[in-house]
């Protein structure tokens, strides 16, 4: 592990936020029996353990979801935190109806396939869900779990139209000899739409949130519902769509095979998803009594 940040001695961290895909989970989805002990161990000494992700509250491996400690979520990428014990929603950061449906237009003139969540469940257009495993090549295991997750309608964009409620999140999906466009409406999104934010975390997706969501907003929402101080959250994370949450915690930690700028602006650079690089962080700072 690399050190990149003076650690403040009498610091205790008491919230544990942890991105999913890229992060705590192995390159096929699973969660390795050390992230998981390591998970367990922080849980008996009191932290609070919070799931991360870009994915709804049923998108969560059931693995994770079923473990007694894990009652907070930080989900779609902070448009909203939810509360599974009393299942309700702690905060949100949604896109207002008309601002969705601005940009279904622009993406229906894009070669790609989109969908949504809203309600905290997934949607997407019956014919881009028949048409979208050529979309997957580069992340065939999402692709299992969009078939799962998404309800197909007719049209998705006159289906929000009937409906006039906020989104929470739009993802863009991209063919492998498309990734030239995938770079370009990263950059060129968040200036068409400025109200709207581009991240990524997979390497055929784009995420779009409002800029009032986000893993970091999200993070310090929850502290302060919780009680706790800035200074007490530690988050791991890889992807851009994590940076915000490793820039807001008291102690950010980046994988190594996360993005050159998460690892910039991380105080931690722990080893990969594949070596359980959360466990790894999790036993230092429990052998030294800051968990």
């Amino acid at each position: 592990m690399q050190d990149k940040k003076k650690e403040v001695e009498t610091v205790s961290y008491k919230l544990i936020a942890f991105d999913l895909d890229g992060t705590l989970l192995n390159d096929d989805k699973s969660i390795s029996p050390e992230n998981l002990r390591a998970l367990e161990a922080a849980a008996a000494r009191g932290a609070e353990l919070v799931p991360a992700t870009g994915r709804i509250v049923t998108g969560v491996p059931e693995q994770i979801r079923r473990l007694p400690f894990i009652r907070y979520y930080i989900a779609i990428n902070g448009a909203c935190v939810y509360d599974a014990r009393e299942d309700r929603t702690l905060y949100r950061g949604e896109i207002p109806p008309e601002l969705a449906l601005r940009l279904c237009r622009y993406m229906d003139t894009l070669p790609v396939l989109y969908d949504c969540y809203q309600y905290g469940t997934g949607w997407i257009s019956r014919d881009m869900l028949e048409r979208a495993a050529p979309y997957f090549v580069l992340e065939p295991g999402i692709y299992e779990l969009v078939k799962w997750t998404r309800h197909p309608v007719d049209d998705l964009k006159e289906t929000l139209l009937e409906r006039r409620e906020p989104v929470q999140k739009f993802q863009m999906y991209f063919k492998p000899e498309q990734m030239d466009l995938r770079r370009q409406q990263i950059e060129q999104l968040p200036r068409l739409f400025p109200e709207l934010q581009a991240a990524s975390s997979l390497k055929n997706n784009i995420e779009i949130n409002s800029v009032s969501a986000g893993k970091g907003p999200a993070l310090l929402a929850l502290a302060k519902h919780l009680g706790l101080e800035r200074g007490e959250t530690l988050a791991f994370g890889d992807g851009s769509n994590d940076l915000s949450m490793v820039r807001e915690a008291g102690l950010g930690v980046a994988m190594a095979n996360g993005e050159a700028a998460v690892k910039a602006a991380a105080g931690l650079v722990t080893v990969s998803n594949q070596e359980a690089g959360v466990a790894r962080v999790l036993w230092d700072l429990i052998e030294r009594g800051k968990i």
